[in-house]
């Protein structure tokens, strides 16, 4: 790569900077109003995260919840286990289909979702 080339993309790369950090300061200021709202928000998921990791290490709880619908109300309880285990066999169905229609295309799902 001979020197004037060299010095162009230098140029160039400093300025896409510059411009790179004018437009994170401006999404900064447009955003600010919206600071406490999303502040709410990531408090929110973050009490969820908190609150679904404590479940999985206190799986009694949840199952102690169940059983006493199931005697107070079973037919509730037995109406309750039919409607959400039919959704998350029509979720799961769904899912299956997604992952093959995914595969057929030549599309890595686990990447795809596990990216951050």
């Amino acid at each position: 790569m001979n020197e004037t080339r060299a010095q162009a993309l230098a140029l160039r790369q400093a300025q896409l900077l510059a411009r790179s950090a004018l437009l994170r300061q401006r999404l900064g200021e447009d955003l600010a109003p919206w600071q406490p709202r999303l502040a709410r928000v990531d408090q929110a998921r973050a009490l969820a995260s908190h609150s679904w990791q404590w479940l999985r290490q206190h799986p009694e709880v949840p199952a102690a919840a169940a059983g006493l619908l199931l005697v107070l109300r079973p037919k509730r309880a037995l109406a309750l286990a039919w409607r959400w285990g039919r959704r998350g066999w029509l979720g799961w169905q769904l899912w299956r289909r997604v992952q093959h229609q995914a595969q057929a295309q030549g599309v890595d799902l686990a990447a795809l979702l596990h990216r951050r």
